[in-house]
């Protein structure tokens, strides 16, 4: 084992989630590695947490704990989201916000690597509790960040109506009207495409993926988990380019299956629009529900993790793999557990990492950076082209990264090493200290 890895795990002997990240990085690449830089991104630049009060309608005071962890600056200000989830705590955040570095560098965009959020859950709270909470969370963290120096965006829990609240604390307090958040709604400055940027993005990527396999997405049966942002957006793409969405789940609703091809559009009208589940969906169409986990059972030539990390373990794995599946991709930040990555690189199947397969939302992130800055307003065309040049250039650099290291197909190693060596150099220009 690393010995600098094995130490720095010592310190932290229950952050499992970010054991676990750390150490799938590292046993991938570890010829490659050099041991300064590893210490240099083992390390947060900067680690804030704070309380974060306010008062509930009843004038009850309630108080949450509030994070940001500042990753890496090597390439750039800190970009990465905040999430409001009952199970955010310092473990989770210091696993997203590595990943996080790793995946920003794969845009080849400026930007470095952060990643915050609190325990405070908006699910059943009024708008006014929500407003309450982003103002308190905003009196401390705008502190800490700025255009050119941390720009936040949303996450599991965090949309267009908390970043906006946050967005205006911000301003109050600043006096400054500045693109320090992304995400933000058209009318404050958002950029047209960022809501579908994930899941557009992902279904890109695993197009470009088919090319090199000369083949497409046509009549492909896909399965995705998750029916929030990325996988509604992933489900619609993928059906706009030909492929059957043949099931989706979520936590609350259960999975629901229709090897006819599930009605996407209406789909995200109850989801998004209307706030609903797919119980919801289910009733309206007259599908049976299944249970949430039952996703893993349902074949499908493409399945799409998109829902959160850790949700598909060897289990899961095994049974997909039986039922004929060739590529799995990830929308979500790490959904597949390392024993399952594990196996998975043995297997006759393509996987491609999180790390590379949903960077389409930072993408298009940097993108809205580059409309703010220049007081502009970019077309939805534009903004769509751009990304998929993007998401392009991330499989070429992956592709071609995995073949130059004799492991074709293994987009693990690709992702790591590609991004391992842009950050790298990027520490070694400007100095370790």
């Amino acid at each position: 084992m690393n010995i600098v890895l094995k130490k720095f795990h010592e310190k932290y002997p229950n952050e499992t989630q970010f054991i676990n990240t750390t150490q799938e990085f590292v046993d991938s690449i570890e010829t490659y590695l050099d041991e300064s830089t590893l210490k240099m991104l083992l390390h947060a630049e900067r680690i804030i947490t704070f309380r974060v009060p306010w008062y509930d309608d009843q004038h009850i005071l309630q108080v949450n704990t509030g994070y940001r962890v500042q990753h890496s600056s090597a390439l750039g200000p800190y970009k990465g989201g905040l999430r409001f989830h009952p199970s955010v705590d310092l473990d989770v955040l210091k696993f997203l916000a590595f990943e996080q570095t790793l995946k920003n560098a794969l845009t080849n965009l400026p930007l470095g690597g952060a990643k915050g959020g609190s325990d405070f859950d908006p699910k059943g709270k009024s708008d006014q509790e929500v407003m309450r909470f982003c103002q308190s969370f905003m009196n401390e963290l705008y502190r800490h960040i700025g255009k050119t120096l941390d720009i936040p965006a949303g996450d599991i829990g965090v949309g267009n109506r908390e970043i906006g609240y946050m967005y205006g604390q911000y301003k109050r307090l600043t006096g400054s009207y500045e693109g320090v958040f992304t995400g933000k709604d058209l009318t404050i400055g958002g950029a047209k495409g960022r809501a579908q940027a994930t899941g557009y993005g992902l279904i890109y990527i695993v197009e470009a993926l088919l090319e090199t396999l000369n083949d497409d997405l046509k009549d492909k049966k896909v399965v995705i988990s998750g029916a929030g942002k990325v996988g509604l957006y992933a489900a619609l793409k993928a059906a706009q380019m030909g492929a059957t969405v043949v099931a989706m789940n979520d936590f609350s609703g259960g999975t629901v299956v229709n090897q006819n091809g599930l009605d996407i559009e209406r789909m995200i009208e109850i989801k998004l629009e209307k706030r609903g589940s797919l119980k919801d969906y289910a009733t309206e169409f007259n599908l049976d529900i299944y249970p949430t986990e039952f996703i893993w059972d349902v074949a499908g030539d493409i399945v799409l993790p998109c829902a959160t990390q850790n949700e598909m373990d060897l289990v899961a794995l095994k049974k997909i793999i039986q039922n004929g599946t060739k590529i799995i991709a990830e929308g979500a930040n790490k959904p597949l557990t390392n024993d399952a990555v594990q196996y998975i690189l043995n297997q006759d199947i393509y996987y491609l990492p999180g790390k590379a397969a949903n960077a389409g939302g930072v993408a298009v992130s940097g993108i809205e950076m580059m409309q703010n800055a220049q007081m502009d307003v970019f077309e939805f065309e534009d903004v769509d082209t751009r990304l998929q040049a993007i998401m392009n250039n991330i499989f070429k650099t992956i592709h071609e990264k995995a073949m130059a290291v004799d492991k074709p197909y293994n987009y693990v190693v690709g992702a790591n090493l590609a991004s391992y060596e842009r950050v790298k150099k990027a520490i070694d220009l400007q100095g370790a200290v």
